[in-house]
């Protein structure tokens, strides 16, 4: 019974220390974004930002943007979901040229 312990236990150790070592070096897990569109109508959500089109005026009232975390062209939709993110986000990185035109070779190719 001796010599059997006495070779189960490294075996166990080096087990446990490879599998510490893979949850120490798997890359984190990255977090589920929220829905872009809020899934309540306007009416149930009146401090939620409507949407606009391109040129600023009223658009689609079904639709909403919120700021949800996103910072990238590659995370938006459309045109309209970059501007509002450019102007009402922190921290977003869509403007490179610090023109105030978001995602142009993405999303908002003619300014």
């Amino acid at each position: 019974m001796g010599q059997f312990v006495r070779r189960i236990v490294p075996v166990c150790i080096v087990t446990v220390a490879v599998l510490i070592y893979g949850k120490l070096t798997e890359p984190p897990a990255s977090p589920a974004l929220p829905a872009v569109a809020d899934p309540e109508p306007p009416e149930a959500a009146p401090d939620a930002p409507a949407r606009t089109s391109e040129t600023g005026g009223a658009g689609e009232a079904d639709a909403v943007f919120h700021c949800d975390g996103r910072t990238y062209c590659s995370q938006m939709s459309s045109c309209a979901e970059a501007r509002y993110f450019l102007r009402h986000c922190p921290n977003v990185k869509m403007d490179g040229d610090h023109d105030a035109v978001p995602c142009e070779s993405q999303w908002c190719p003619g300014g």
